[in-house]
């Protein structure tokens, strides 16, 4: 069964398609979209291995011919190193506007193929083909693409929609743990910021869909992907509602960057954290009552998932460093920083109204709690 969520931007309308095993027609599902019978592929090492051959298989059964670049894995492969060698790479290949760049893998892949799509030729088309389960509910779909600089996490990119995203929950069983957990941090962001009905079947259905339960993957995949999908359209370029979509990322951004976008903190585990640290605030905050950061965190735990700063291996900088860092995100409007906070679970709003001193309470507890707990 393929589900199909569609976001209808005028002009740049596509579809997601959400299935088990998708990856195996994948020449079916792209070949409509080519005005000539040949694309490119660029993946990374690590997801190469495992996903490139049966795409490039999927793709020679339906007569697309293809060339593949397979890039070093990690997230220091999204800076301006890489993002060269792929431009200069896909000039080599000849790729035209009308061609289609396939970008398989993780978020990293993801967001940096879809920079490059997005400058070369001022814009060519691409398709995300996404491997993670953070990819498949959040990077993947929207069209922010970009890569990090030294002063922060995405500070250069372009909004660039791709022309089509397949997700294969079929490829979320090769993922490790920690990095579907990872993932499965952007799933409860979606149910926190805007659906109390999602997170109540999450804290119901969580345990199963970690185990592998395929229908569960799905669903929670396609209502991540619909809630995104609805956002975007009402608010293509994060002008207003879209930067609901960054529940728990300021503070991510901040911890990222203090853990040198290391191993160390993946960036599900720190939207999860931050979800955690956002939901604090906003109780210390009076606007919503304390049961809501408790009963979040409870769910975090009970799927072995990182929840307090205290879970972050090695040394962390103080309170004030930390909310230095939060000074270059990109949600900062005429210098002022903007949260995501709540009223309550599935009810996010966006506000620049935050004491720092209440910010640098929160940060400050987190630290004191002690060394990381397992």
């Amino acid at each position: 069964m393929v589900e199909t969520v569609p976001v209808a931007l005028p002009g740049r309308a596509y579809d997601i398609r959400i299935g088990h095993g998708l990856l195996a027609s994948a020449g079916t599902e792209i070949a409509p979209l080519l005005s000539r019978p040949r694309v490119v592929v660029v993946t990374d090492e690590n997801v190469g291995a495992l996903h490139l051959e049966p795409l490039r298989e999927a793709l020679s059964a339906a007569g697309v011919a293809s060339e593949a670049l397979i890039l070093p894995p990690g997230e220091a492969t999204k800076g301006w190193t890489q993002f060269s060698a792929c431009v200069e790479w896909l000039l080599e290949q000849r790729v035209e506007r009308r061609d289609i760049v396939i970008a398989l893998g993780g978020g990293v892949i993801g967001d940096l193929v879809g920079f490059a799509a997005a400058v070369l030729r001022r814009g060519v088309r691409f398709v995300q083909v996404p491997t993670s389960l953070l990819a498949q509910v959040d990077s993947s779909v929207g069209g922010k693409t970009g890569i990090n600089s030294a002063h922060g996490k995405n500070l250069v990119g372009a909004f660039h929609q791709p022309s089509l995203v397949l997700a294969d929950t079929a490829l979320l069983e090769t993922l490790p743990e920690r990095d579907f957990l990872a993932g499965y941090g952007e799933v409860v962001k979606y149910g926190l910021l805007g659906d109390a009905e999602f997170f109540d079947w999450l804290e119901e259905a969580g345990p199963a869909l970690a185990a592998g339960d395929r229908e569960a993957r799905i669903r929670a995949v396609r209502r991540s992907c619909e809630m995104k999908a609805e956002i975007v359209l009402r608010d293509e370029t994060e002008q207003g509602d879209r930067a609901l979509l960054n529940l728990g990322h300021t503070f991510c951004h901040a911890l990222e960057a203090a853990t040198g976008y290391s191993d160390r903190l993946l960036h599900g585990e720190g939207v999860a954290i931050g979800c955690a640290l956002a939901f604090e605030l906003s109780a210390r905050l009076g606007l919503c009552s304390q049961e809501e950061p408790s009963r979040v965190r409870a769910h975090l735990a009970a799927m072995g998932m990182k929840r307090d700063l205290s879970d972050i291996p090695g040394d962390l900088p103080g309170a004030e460093a930390l909310l230095d860092l939060m000074g270059q995100d990109k949600k900062v409007v005429d210098g002022t920083l903007r949260f995501i906070l709540a009223r309550g679970i599935g009810a996010a709003f966006v506000t620049s109204d935050v004491p720092p001193g209440a910010v640098l309470d929160v940060l400050r507890d987190g630290l004191e709690q002690g060394p990381a707990r397992t």
